[in-house]
């Protein structure tokens, strides 16, 4: 079995505060720590669970928060910045299954650690065809372009609630219960890690055994919504041919498929900030 362990940092056992997980700030090198043994622990479940070749997506900011020395030495890595699919970087050459690791709610989400979606400085909400969607969403939608089933995330309880909205079927690890966007009650971190390996030796066996849930298929053609923080970044994001200005701060753009949808979210996320 094939996986990819796609890893966000907010979502991370005992993470609360920017401050963890800004590479400029002084507790990034302790929030980075707690980051790869979380993955650490998903890689051990997995392996334990029957996967037989895993593959790390570091897809925090820059996508170089794990250090491959402190990586468990049955996993590869993806790192660097900037990668075609960004959070979930690989999936396009045929996993059989993906891992969310350190996940959060999207933006505007109450009792929810860091809530956001993709930028906290340009974006405001995300739909998707009509619903709101965060990163747990967008993934799994570029995911099931490739066929690929998400099999279980980390994070808090709200991200949590969120997978399971979107993704009947997905298991769970609640690492900690936000109390707002900066704050939670988290859990030990041996307790948090055997939740991860617990939860993800499970979803793999699950997945073994034929009972796995089915890949997030995106409709096609489908239609993306960005509302911006400001009205000068929706007029920015509109110097993406085939985007339609709908009001003060918010585009559409009509795509083919999901890559096509994706591009066109990173490409005027990207230009919006310009």
């Amino acid at each position: 079995m094939k996986l990819l362990i796609a890893v966000d940092m907010e979502g991370i056992s005992g993470i609360t505060r920017w401050e963890q997980v800004n590479i400029h700030q002084t507790e990034y090198e302790y929030g980075r720590s707690l980051m790869v043994a979380d993955v650490n622990a998903a890689v051990e479940g997995a392996l334990e669970g029957g996967a037989t070749e895993i593959q790390v997506s570091d897809g925090h900011w820059n996508g170089t928060n794990i250090l491959l020395a402190d990586l468990h030495p049955a996993a590869r890595l993806h790192t660097g910045n900037v990668a075609p699919l960004a959070m979930v970087q690989g999936i396009q050459d045929g996993f059989d299954a993906v891992i969310f690791i350190g996940y959060h709610a999207m933006a505007g989400t109450a009792n929810a650690i860091m809530d956001h979606t993709w930028s906290s400085k340009n974006i405001a909400r995300l739909w998707i065809n009509g619903e709101l969607a965060g990163e747990t969403a967008l993934n799994s939608y570029l995911c099931g372009f490739y066929q690929t089933p998400v099999l279980a995330i980390s994070g808090d309880q709200t991200v949590a609630a969120e997978a399971k909205a979107l993704l009947p079927g997905i298991e769970t690890a609640v690492v900690k219960t936000a109390t707002s966007r900066e704050s939670g009650i988290c859990l030990a971190l041996d307790e948090a890690h055997q939740i991860i390996h617990n939860t993800v030796n499970f979803a793999v066996k699950k997945f073994l055994d034929g009972k796995a849930p089915k890949p997030l298929l995106p409709p096609t053609p489908l239609q993306i919504k960005i509302e911006f923080m400001h009205s000068q970044m929706a007029s920015r994001a509109c110097y993406l041919p085939g985007t339609k200005r709908v009001d003060g701060r918010s585009v559409t753009y009509v795509a083919k498929d999901m890559p096509d949808a994706f591009f066109a979210f990173r490409t005027m996320s990207t230009i919006a900030n310009d």
